[in-house]
């Protein structure tokens, strides 16, 4: 049986942990700026592969990522697999009773944010095949609805998270987002299904391309009907009589697997596979959401940043920018989706205002657009200029949708006083023994970040403790002053074990007391960061546990695994 020598092990570990480390560092990154994470995979693919590092070290690159041998078909093996199981999650993340109760205007403003784009991209490609970056050997008529397709889809996680930080949710106008994003997903991937089978490729086995399409549709109906009911009465039998969570975990990704096996074998991508599958396993009200947060998190945070990470060794960006093409796709695709939502969104009674936002946040492009780009590469259908402008496209629409919601809903991203907390503003063991001892400490650690006089900050704090005592009860005190001289706000926070009273109503001291600073003119800005800290600090759990920590770093990571808990009960709700 053949195997991997010794040297192409090493080569497979080492390019494994490159790509892993890498993309995890860029994407946490990413994040740090209020980017997508998987802006930075994406980027340590490009610095790692042919774009620039294999044209400063060319025989660096070659030697970490072969293009042939072993080493190369594993990580090629494990990519797929990656992106097999991403989608997986993908699916899990559709939600069936959503479009129903928003059937209407999902399925409206859905269809109407389809046909926009499908018809502006079929219509280009079709006349214009050579600007879109057609290949000489691909059909002209599977090459426009390619690119149809790969302009009609929405990225549902990216427009979850948009919707969040804005606070749009759970509004109507969130949850109509979200199902049309939904059908628009479903109605997608069928189309792509289909393309796919018209390919006739090898994996089908010989089937005729109508026999590949009816089984198509007979599995999609299947998985959403039968298959749903199946999951849903299976996983309480599991969840009885297997460990957990690993009896309910091996279920569901040996059916991911079987069901990508089954699609990879008629002819269709094993991504469609393991979306359907998700659908069925996530729409089950049985399966637990700890379950769903381990799934998610081990997928999202290993295979899905190898996967986007490998992109950047399949073509050179640089070498394949096409500054025309790039401009003509973008144009189509925030034009047809945009424009074509909004319209859908009119149909149904939306304001007009209302319905641009719902447009361009349907405009919202992502991992999608650049999955069905990757495998119409690997297919032949395009050429790595077409692929590297549905790369941009779709980073673009995720990064501008949010900003242009806000400014047309005239809605700001709610303000957060993590945000606004620095390693140099946190003190970890207060040691004054009253309020005013505990303000000038805070004070002091306060206004250097902003270039403030502290004597004049310290008596505007003490003027406003003395009209009205800051202690909020419960063990938290948030002494606060509006200043003149003040353009970004400012927070400090300070720990003390001993407690000290700051008169609240319960007659407790307080161990956390947050020092907040904001321009005179902003009360409402004021207003959020106050109740931001007293709604994080409520549950006496936590705080017990914030007072146990030893430093910044530690503070911060129960924040933000709080706020994480937090989001991820929106999205449940």
């Amino acid at each position: 049986m053949a195997s991997l020598t010794p040297h192409e092990v090493a080569v497979m570990f080492m390019a494994l942990g490159t790509l892993l480390a890498s993309a995890r560092l860029l994407g946490e990154l990413a994040k740090r700026y209020h980017q997508p994470a998987v802006l930075g995979e994406l980027l340590a693919g490009i610095f790692l592969g042919p774009t620039v590092l294999g044209a400063l070290a060319p025989q660096v690159a070659g030697a970490l990522f072969p293009s042939q041998g072993g080493s190369a078909l594993v990580l090629d093996g494990i990519t797929t697999l990656a992106i097999t199981l991403f989608l997986l999650v993908a699916g899990m993340e559709v939600d069936l009773s959503t479009i129903w109760r928003q059937r209407k205007a999902a399925v409206t403003v859905g269809i109407s944010g389809i046909v926009g784009p499908f018809a502006l991209g079929f219509a280009t490609a079709w006349m214009a095949p050579r600007v879109m970056g057609k290949d000489p050997s691909a059909d002209p008529l599977i090459f426009a609805l390619f690119i149809a397709t790969a302009l009609s889809i929405s990225a549902l996680p990216v427009i979850a998270k948009t919707l969040m930080d804005l606070d749009l949710y759970r509004t109507e106008v969130g949850m109509t987002v979200i199902a049309a994003a939904v059908l628009n997903d479903l109605a997608g991937w069928i189309i792509f299904a289909i393309l796919l089978g018209m390919l006739g490729t090898p994996a089908g086995h010989g089937l005729p391309i109508g026999h590949t399409i009816g089984i198509t549709l007979g599995f999609v109906v299947f998985m959403l009907t039968l298959g749903r009911w199946l999951a849903h009465r299976i996983f309480p039998w599991i969840q009885a009589h297997a460990s957990w969570p690993g009896g309910v975990l091996s279920f569901i990704l040996s059916v991911t697997l079987f069901g990508a096996a089954f699609t990879e074998w008629i002819g269709i991508h094993a991504i469609f596979g393991a979306f359907l599958v998700g659908v069925a396993m996530g729409d089950s009200a049985h399966l637990r959401e700890q379950t769903r947060s381990i799934i998610d998190e081990f997928i999202s945070f290993f295979f899905a940043p190898l996967f986007f990470a490998s992109v950047g060794l399949k073509v050179n960006f640089a070498a394949n920018f096409d500054l025309v093409l790039v401009t003509v796709v973008l144009i189509i695709a925030c034009i047809g989706k945009v424009a074509g939502c909004a319209l859908g969104a009119r149909l149904v009674g939306m304001a007009a205002r209302t319905s641009w936002a719902l447009g361009f946040a349907m405009n919202a492009r992502g991992t999608m657009e650049i999955i069905l780009g990757l495998l119409a590469l690997q297919f032949g259908l395009i050429r790595e200029r077409t692929f590297v402008a549905l790369v941009i496209m779709a980073l673009v629409t995720s990064l501008m949708s949010g900003p242009i919601m806000q400014r047309i809903l005239k809605r700001k991203k709610p303000s957060l006083f993590l945000d606004l907390l620095e390693t140099r503003s946190f003190l970890n063991r207060l040691s004054a023994s009253n309020a005013q001892e505990a303000i000038h400490a805070l004070v002091q650690a306060a206004c250097p970040l902003r270039g403030l006089k502290p004597e004049e900050v310290e008596a505007a704090v003490w003027q406003r403790e003395e009209v009205m005592p800051t202690g909020v009860g419960h063990g938290l005190a948030l002494p606060h002053a509006r200043i003149d001289a003040l353009s970004k706000s400012v927070v400090a926070i300070g720990l003390s074990r001993a407690g000290i009273d700051f008169g609240s109503d319960d007659g407790q001291p307080a161990h956390i007391i947050g020092l907040l600073l904001t321009p005179k003119g902003n009360t409402s800005l004021q207003l959020e960061l106050l109740a931001d800290i007293t709604r994080t600090f409520s549950d006496r759990e936590f705080r017990e546990k914030a007072l146990q920590a030893r430093n910044y770093t530690e503070f911060l990571a129960l924040l933000k695994l709080k706020s994480s808990k937090r989001e991820r009960s929106i999205e449940t709700d």
